[in-house]
């Protein structure tokens, strides 16, 4: 009986001590303004499936400075300019103690006016647009792949293969303009190239861009544009005999479009941000996140689990939650995400150590040829002539 009577004393001890430790440390708050409704909603909440993925690792492996992490998300009904009051709201009412950003670059950048303000620190996981970083924000940091990082890959074969005229286009939207832009800046230091071409959504002949990228002599053909896109340029370069000896599109590693043009898709050059095959990281998070929510995860997916990966390097690299140790420490971060390895720029926050990944159609399988360090085969460079061209089996 006495046995009984101290085990039974012990045991109410036991929770009396958990209670008391769970008052004294209580959990860490994640605050996020996540689409749950109308047009984004599907893929924001892709985004948030992947941010509630990381959430459960990290608790399973004892939170953060030994807490717990939990998630608060508010509804912005996929209207941009709601995220400003919601992460007022996150910060002022909610007591959020970290934050990270809204699905979409104006989300983001109307959010970020909003936690600059509070002074608040945030991650960038789905707002891959240059403007969001325009003013040089303090507190925000990127761990999105930027726009402006889709044609480095395509420059660096180019250069490695020794090709020097360059001929740049895009589909008139803001993020392929934008890709175009900054791969043009990037390729007049070290090519010879003429004006970016823009051409229009749904453009089945691309004769008129033919004609200018002979006259200009181009070796390299790198456009930012869909699979539908790269189709209609493969059409149009077998209609009229022409095949330059790069030819890249950005949206040419989508299945779709080999599907569209078979064989002829051979030697095309595209791009990936995010692909299971690519790296440990990768790997581990696709399977996780298929075991958890019975689906493969896409692009919006793995923004999500990458947002909350840097956000968790950073408050382990900081050992505190204060805002300015923290920003001092993420402007400082490198670590390996789903994309690649993290880096930002110091100074505003911008992404600048993961680029996309090259793949080029071999055999009817897209093949990692850059960067080096991920390839699953070399480069098969030039793109072959038509007549040139056999079967494969």
């Amino acid at each position: 009986m006495n046995t009984i009577r101290l085990l039974l004393a012990w045991l109410v001890g036991l929770s009396a001590a958990s209670a008391q430790d769970a008052e004294t440390y209580p959990p860490i708050l994640v605050g996020a303004a996540i689409s749950q409704s109308g047009a984004q909603a599907d893929l924001a909440g892709e985004y948030l499936k992947g941010l509630e993925l990381w959430r459960e690792e990290v608790n399973r492996a004892g939170g953060l400075l030994g807490r717990r992490v939990e998630l608060r998300v508010l509804d912005d009904t996929s209207q941009a300019m709601r995220n400003g009051p919601l992460y007022g709201q996150l910060i002022r009412e909610e007591k959020a103690d970290l934050l990270i950003g809204p699905y979409g670059s104006a989300a983001t950048l109307v959010a970020a006016g909003e936690t600059e303000r509070a002074r608040r620190l945030m991650i960038n996981g789905a707002g891959p647009a240059a403007v969001v970083h325009s003013r040089a924000p303090r507190y925000l940091f990127q761990s999105a792949i930027p726009y402006s990082a889709y044609g480095v890959g395509p420059l660096e074969i180019a250069a490695e293969a020794g090709f020097r005229r360059i001929y740049i286009l895009g589909r008139d939207d803001p993020a392929s303009r934008e890709a175009a832009e900054a791969a043009h800046a990037r390729a007049t230091k070290e090519f010879a190239t003429s004006t970016i071409e823009f051409y229009r959504a749904g453009t089945v002949d691309f004769k008129t861009e033919v004609a200018r990228a002979r006259a200009a002599q181009a070796e390299a053909w790198i456009a930012f544009g869909d699979e539908r896109d790269a189709a209609e340029m493969v059409k149009t370069f077998r209609k009229l005999d022409f095949a330059p000896p790069l030819f890249f599109v950005r949206g040419a590693s989508h299945p779709r479009f080999i599907a569209r043009v078979g064989q002829d898709a051979e030697f095309t050059l595209g791009a990936v941000d995010f692909d299971p095959r690519i790296g440990e990281a990768a790997r581990r998070f696709a399977e996780a996140y298929t075991a958890r929510w019975k689906a493969p995860p896409g692009l919006a997916a793995a923004q999500g689990y990458a947002a909350g990966t840097v956000l968790a390097g950073g408050v382990r690299s900081a050992g505190t939650l204060n805002q300015e140790k923290l920003r001092a420490a993420l402007a400082e971060l490198e670590l390996p995400t789903v994309f690649g390895d993290h880096h930002v720029a110091p100074e505003n926050g911008t992404q600048t150590g993961i680029k996309p990944a090259v793949v080029q159609i071999l055999k009817g399988r897209p093949e990692v040829v850059w960067p080096p360090a991920r390839e699953t085969a070399k480069w098969s460079l030039p793109y072959p002539r038509w007549e040139e061209r056999t079967l494969y089996k």
